[in-house]
């Protein structure tokens, strides 16, 4: 089933999220982040931060704090079986730390097709702010999506 491009402009359900530092710790052990700025208080208010600071893409995991994170997906047709996370990039304008609550807002900014509609692409933007409205980072992720109804 074709992803119709009328979702563009689509805004999605925001999601909050309060930035916990054991979560961060956490984070910055899956990842392998050695530094001690991301998991230790004091070094990072050592290096000038008030608590500790949210590692880059720990942002892009807000939005799965949904209890159905995917739903925005099936709802507009699409075969969760045949997707895959294409791109995912990030501009930052602030650093969020432990303690803040964030505001993440999806919205759909692109559908298309390639390979003569074998493979759709759905462009997602999401804006991250802290409560008061600041700016933290813009965030944009790409799903590629398998038609089957269509012969390659």
């Amino acid at each position: 089933m074709a992803v119709d491009p009328s979702a563009i402009g689509t805004e999605l359900a925001p999601v909050e999220l309060t930035v916990d530092a054991g979560r961060l710790r956490f984070f910055a052990k899956a990842i392998g982040e050695t530094d001690p700025v991301y998991s230790d208080v004091d070094a990072a208010k050592a290096a000038g931060h008030p608590e500790l600071p949210v590692p880059p893409t720990f942002l892009f995991g807000i939005e799965l704090e949904q209890p159905d994170p995917f739903a925005w997906l099936a709802d507009a047709g699409v075969d969760l079986r045949r997707i895959l996370h294409g791109e995912q990039s990030f501009t930052y304008h602030a650093v969020a730390h432990a303690g803040d609550t964030l505001i993440a807002k999806p919205r759909i900014a692109d559908v298309y097709s390639k390979k003569r509609g074998a493979l759709e692409f759905i462009v997602k933007q999401t804006a991250v702010s802290q409560a008061d409205g600041t700016a933290v980072a813009d965030l944009a992720s790409v799903i590629i999506v398998q038609n089957p109804e269509v012969a390659q």
